[in-house]
């Protein structure tokens, strides 16, 4: 299987504006050649520090500028979220992911709280991935000398539509971020969200972005968003369900190897409208109740729709960090 790194956009909008039966076929083709089944990999996400964050993204109910419900709440106990994690280990869960609404870890009490809590997670014999913010070189190097397994950092869009998103960080700040994750040996988990407003164009600019880096990510999660009420977006239209899909396709198309993650906004979506998806290449979900502060499946709800559908849960690989 050949692995690029030099897609142009023109090639990106070919793939992603095909027939829609052609481009499934065409991620499927890909999918079974680069896993070789259509297993699922279930990770749990929990916020560890929930509201109250400094940054401006349109989409996010935690800034703490939008009246959105949200309440600013103090980093959780490394007990609780250990107790969080064993809970979703026992559930099926191979990766915990760990998510706090900062502009970036600041203080070291609080970091070293976070650096306790991936140890604890890998200890439980599962994947650890944090989401903090941007991070400094050094940080990067103490998660993974926790034994992070990686850390995410969605770009969100393209680079020309981003301002229009975001305007508390730049685009250059993120790519800085998943450059010190990259260079500490963590792996990279990065995506971005469908239904900001962006054109096909900033899709496929996005996606250019992501599969010509040096490393492609080792997991991408596609979000739809999920419109909040007090944030800027949240009159935008519901994502359609062949957008997502042809997102999906076209990602597993550009990096055959990376996890493509059914992320925010499947309690939207049918159970049809989820299979399908997943028959694009998805081959990673969330899974549990709440996904930081917006709904998502319930855990019985995925078990039901993946017993009737012959999906098997992928296994975890993950070795205890002290080990």
């Amino acid at each position: 299987m050949q692995i690029r790194h030099d897609w142009t956009v023109d090639e990106i909008r070919a793939i992603y504006s095909q027939p829609l039966m052609d481009l499934v076929y065409q991620a499927q083709t890909t999918h079974r050649e680069a896993w070789g089944n259509n297993d699922v990999q279930l990770c749990s996400l929990l916020s560890i520090k929930t509201g109250g964050c400094s940054e401006d993204c349109s989409y996010c109910p935690q800034a703490a500028r939008y009246n959105t419900g949200v309440k600013a709440e103090a980093l959780l106990s490394v007990e609780a979220v250990l107790g969080c994690a064993e809970k979703a280990r026992d559930a099926g869960a191979s990766r915990f992911c760990m998510g706090a609404a900062w502009r970036g870890p600041k203080g070291d009490r609080q970091f070293d709280q976070v650096l306790d809590m991936v140890r604890g997670v890998r200890d439980l014999g599962m994947e650890a991935c944090c989401t903090l913010g941007m991070l400094t070189k050094d940080q990067a190097e103490q998660l993974a000398g926790a034994g992070l397994t990686a850390y995410n950092h969605n770009i969100d869009t393209s680079p020309e539509f981003y301002q229009d998103v975001i305007s508390t960080r730049t685009y250059a700040d993120r790519l800085r971020t998943l450059s010190y994750v990259r260079d500490s040996g963590v792996d990279v988990c990065c995506g971005g969200i469908v239904g900001l407003g962006e054109t096909v164009e900033d899709r496929c600019t996005m996606l250019q972005v992501l599969a010509t880096m040096e490393s492609h990510p080792e997991s991408v999660p596609v979000n739809a968003l999920v419109t909040v009420e007090g944030t800027p977006l949240q009159d935008q239209k519901p994502v359609e369900t062949i957008d997502m899909v042809r997102m999906i396709a076209t990602a597993r198309i550009l990096m055959p190897k990376a996890k493509v993650r059914l992320s925010a906004g499947r309690a939207q979506m049918t159970d049809d409208a989820q299979l399908l998806c997943m028959m694009a290449g998805a081959n990673s979900i969330f899974f549990g109740d709440m996904l930081l502060t917006t709904a998502n499946p319930g855990y019985a709800d995925d078990m039901a729709l993946f017993e009737k559908a012959g999906i098997r849960p992928l296994e975890a690989h993950a070795q205890p960090a002290s080990k």
